[in-house]
């Protein structure tokens, strides 16, 4: 089970900012050793290692990831953890096909919006997405970013994120905000009211404001604000909270901790079913099928909620707060 926490990706970096991620991380992969022994184990009779952490040039992100499995990363795993979707398959040379796993993770969003929110252009993202062009490791970071707004959890399934001092602060927020989730689920819905335009045209915060958006107590909101702020996941500006940037979080995690989210939310959705809003959608189908088809439906649901993912996390501007409950109990 994953939860984005947060319906904006951040700000598209601009060039410099993903150029010095995509070297900072290539020399994380180098470690200890020499430039000249890490090209040579690459195959390299030259010596472009150099150039690739001084950022005046780029290995593709499908030769960076030949690299990192070829000196002990577990890049099948490091996708696994990153996101539900089928890791990218490598052949017998250990190329990954990065292609059809930015396509599974885009779901139906336009290339167009994607683009731009990269900052490339369509002609671009539609190459590296139909796999008629290799994107260069930056380009790659871009589309990821662009799609999932969490890029510091899949470098930091690569290399220890320390090795990747611009992506640190970043990934200690998202951290300390899926860890806020579990502790204190009603900072999860906070933080996106923060978000909302409603909120960014108040003079000041209001703690009422944010209780009565989620039909919440005041005292609930006021703690929810309180623990953000003292885990510097918030802070004040011109007299209203903000996040230094929109935070993605995936709150997957041990099993306990994820029924603890989901009685949360559910009890949230039982409670309003006697208190319907207009805009509020309660279904349900008791049904008898094949065990064939129960897994079509079951992997429907899934492809379901990934695509639900992909449109939130390119849905702007952000004006309303909502929570999704997804189930299929086999009776």
């Amino acid at each position: 089970m994953s939860a984005n926490l947060g319906n904006l990706l951040p700000d598209t970096e601009d060039d410099d900012s993903f150029e010095q991620i995509a070297a900072e991380l290539l020399r994380a992969l180098r470690g200890k050793r020499s430039q000249r022994a890490f090209a040579r184990r690459l195959g390299y009779r030259a010596n472009p290692i150099t150039d690739w952490e001084h950022g005046r040039r780029f290995p593709t992100a499908v030769e960076a990831l030949r690299a990192a499995r070829l000196f002990g990363v577990n890049v099948t795993q490091a996708f696994s953890d990153f996101h539900t979707a089928a890791s990218p398959v490598s052949d017998s040379s250990g190329r990954f096909a990065l292609a059809p796993w930015l396509t599974a993770i885009k779901g139906t969003t336009p290339i167009a919006h994607l683009a731009a929110r990269a900052g490339c252009s369509r002609f671009a993202m539609a190459r590296w997405l139909t796999d008629s062009a290799q994107p260069r490791l930056p380009d790659f970071f871009r589309c990821v970013d662009a799609i999932t707004g969490r890029l510091p959890d899949l470098v930091a399934g690569l290399v220890p994120i320390e090795g990747v001092p611009s992506l640190l602060p970043r990934y200690q927020s998202m951290q300390a905000a899926k860890r806020l989730a579990f502790d204190a689920p009603w900072t999860e819905a906070v933080l996106r009211v923060l978000e909302v335009e409603d909120y960014r045209r108040l003079n000041e915060h209001d703690d009422h404001f944010v209780a009565q958006r989620l039909g919440i107590p005041d005292p609930v909101a006021r703690d929810a604000v309180r623990r953000l702020e003292a885990a510097a996941v918030i802070r004040l500006e011109n007299g209203l909270w903000r996040q230094d940037r929109p935070l993605s979080v995936d709150t997957r995690g041990a099993k306990e901790q994820v029924n603890a989210l989901l009685r949360h939310w559910s009890a949230l959705g039982y409670r309003r079913i006697t208190a319907r809003k207009p805009r509020d959608l309660f279904s349900y189908n008791v049904m008898s099928c094949s065990h064939a088809d129960y897994e079509r439906i079951r992997e429907l649901l899934r492809r379901t909620f990934r695509e639900m993912q992909s449109i939130v996390a390119a849905s702007e501007p952000t004006e309303r707060v909502a929570l999704l409950n997804l189930q299929l109990l086999e009776l």
